[in-house]
């Protein structure tokens, strides 16, 4: 399966879920900044996520985004653009946890 390089974004209103969310990010993607995850996941990884995810979360009073940046190969590295100071982004490929 193809993998896609995702930008997940999350705004979680209780500090237990946040930490939460943020422990079952960490198994996907790279911390990019507070609350954003930069994930190169297939389709099924993806599924993985968001099930681990709405099992932490209160979908009536939290919200993650996830923005599809496309092959982490191409687009998904050019799209970025940083001011300040410059966050590597991962290479290409899975990630092992």
């Amino acid at each position: 399966m193809r993998r896609r390089r995702y930008l997940v974004s999350y705004d979680i209103s209780d500090p237990v879920r946040l930490r939460r969310v943020h422990r079952v990010m960490l198994g996907y993607g790279y911390w990019l900044q507070y609350s954003v995850f930069v994930c190169d996941l297939d389709l099924r990884e993806r599924a993985e996520m968001l099930a681990a995810l709405a099992e932490v979360m209160h979908l009536h009073a939290d919200s993650v985004a996830i923005v599809d940046l496309g092959d982490p190969a191409t687009s998904g590295t050019r799209c970025f653009s940083f001011l300040g100071k410059v966050k590597h982004l991962p290479r290409q490929g899975p990630r092992v946890v």
